[in-house]
């Protein structure tokens, strides 16, 4: 055993978009706070945030239908659509600021404009959606999305899921142009080395096998060394876990009473690829569809167009699979570890309440090829086996736990933070919309964790993020600012489209 032990101000465990962004935050906030990360793999942004591990889409509710829900009386909520797209407007501003002060650079490694579309087949589908676009172009967030219902507008918008299209059913989409695609494993890389640069340690092979809390209220981690084998010992006034689906066992490992009858759920995430330059090249636009009855939120059928070291690729999906492990580099016993005398009968009542998902999972699992190709061909009616293959992206831990409204075991489809009475610890559960919101859900625990510093950090927040503390929907004059010049910092004002 090594005899390593230090002191630290700021542990961030997980070397992911969450802990890129809390340190960049903090740096910001306080330079002269030490920062150490510790991470298990041999470099950043390699689980959840890898571009490979999820589908790229600059989560603004564009697009996804699953944000917007129809209420009995018909009408169409869209105060979920409202709060994600205000957050995603937090990210771009926060992006923007270090791209502005040369702190990071080519935002075009990172993110690029693409539109953002909305497809629906039938009556009752059509009918949603107009009824959602006319709710969305209400509000200005949302300026600027088209309608159209007419097979040959489509067929400019969508050439590839227009053509040999047999169906007779009515077909309709929404569109909107400032939609984006964000490579999000590269912007973690990028941030990582601004992070670098600025003095935070950042170690990689280490894994953080314990911790506990010491007298003084701070942390003492044990942390192995995966290539000497050597174990550490470090002490931090404050913990982030920011570890993806690792975190939930760090939380457990950490005691505190607010971590205690939280359970989780790993679900698979899959992909048909494609990158045939002929057939790629006849679309642009990430194209969201709507989830067949029944089905959970995770499954919401999209075809993007991605960017990806330089190339441009095809994704459809996601098709679920499972596996009891919580990472993709997880163990095969994670989920048996992880429930607890604590969360058992939390983890028993949502067995029981979500047949449905297992029936779900259990069909996806079986899927083959050329069932799932037959999937795609509801999207893509020329799609060919032969130019599509299966891509095993990354695993999501949902949550589960006891609510108000759901009752016991009650599955979430949301991203949680929960953080200790003193604020001197904070872990980040669950899965979508997750990165695109990173910046306000880093804001979030600080809030709750630094809550006495938070006054004196306002001015310099509100530098970083000019929206901060106002409303963008009562306020359209702000969002016209912001978007324009994010647009510029960003880089989103070159050419949109290649199909119009």
């Amino acid at each position: 055993m090594s005899n390593i032990q230090s002191k630290t101000d700021v542990i961030l465990i997980g070397a992911g978009i969450m802990s890129a962004t809390l340190g960049a935050l903090l740096k910001e906030l306080n330079p002269a706070w030490e920062i150490k990360v510790f991470e298990k793999l041999a470099s950043a942004g390699e689980e959840s945030s890898n571009e490979w591990n999820n589908a790229g889409t600059g989560h603004a509710a564009l697009c996804e239908l699953n944000y917007t829900d129809e209420k009995p009386d018909g009408s169409v909520d869209i105060t979920k659509a409202i709060k994600i797209n205000e957050q995603f407007q937090v990210s771009r501003q926060f992006w923007s600021y270090l791209i502005k002060k040369e702190l990071i650079s080519n935002p075009e490694e990172f993110i690029t404009p693409i539109p953002h579309m909305s497809m629906v087949q039938g009556t009752k589908n059509v009918s949603f959606l107009k009824k959602r676009f006319e709710a969305m172009t209400s509000n200005p967030l949302f300026q600027g999305m088209e309608y159209s219902d007419d097979p040959k507008k489509l067929a400019e918008w969508i050439p590839l899921i227009m053509e040999d299209r047999k169906s007779s059913e009515p077909i309709a989409a929404t569109r909107i142009d400032t939609g984006t695609d964000v490579n999000f494993g590269a912007l973690t890389r990028i941030m990582f080395e601004y992070l670098n640069k600025q003095n935070v340690e950042i170690n990689y092979n280490h894994i953080v096998n314990n911790m506990k809390r010491t007298r003084d209220g701070q942390w003492d981690l044990k942390v192995r060394n995966m290539g000497t084998g050597a174990v550490e010992r470090h002490t931090a006034k404050f913990v982030f876990i920011g570890s993806g689906g690792g975190s939930l066992h760090l939380l457990q490992k950490s005691g505190i009473p607010e971590g205690k009858g939280i359970g989780g759920f790993p679900v698979s995430g899959l992909f048909m690829v494609c990158t045939n330059p002929e057939v790629v090249e006849q679309h642009h636009a990430k194209v969201y569809g709507k989830a067949p009855v029944g089905a959970p939120p995770m499954s919401v059928p999209h075809l993007d167009t991605r960017f990806i070291d330089g190339k441009k690729s095809l994704l459809f999906g996601p098709f679920a699979g499972f596996s009891p492990k919580f990472l993709k580099t997880g163990s095969m016993f994670d989920l048996i570890t992880s429930v607890k005398p604590s969360n058992v009968f939390t983890m028993m009542a949502a067995g029981a309440k979500s047949m449905s998902l297992t029936k779900y999972l259990i069909q996806q699992v079986m899927l083959s090829k050329e069932k799932r190709m037959d999937d795609l061909r509801g999207f893509i009616p020329t799609a060919k086996s032969e130019d599509w293959d299966l891509l095993v992206a990354g695993q999501r831990v949902q949550v589960i736990k006891d609510t108000e409204a759901g009752g016991k075991g009650t599955l979430q489809f949301g991203t949680e933070v929960v953080t200790d009475a003193n604020g001197t610890i904070a872990a980040l559960l669950g899965a979508s919309p997750g990165a695109s919101t990173a910046v306000s859900v880093m804001l979030e625990v600080l809030t709750r964790c630094f809550p006495q510093e938070m006054k004196s950090w306002e001015p310099k927040i509100k530098e970083m993020i000019p929206s901060y503390g106002q409303s963008l929907v009562k306020n359209p004059e702000l969002i016209n600012e912001i978007h324009t010049s994010t647009s510029e910092l960003l880089g989103l004002n070159r050419e949109l489209a290649t199909v119009k």
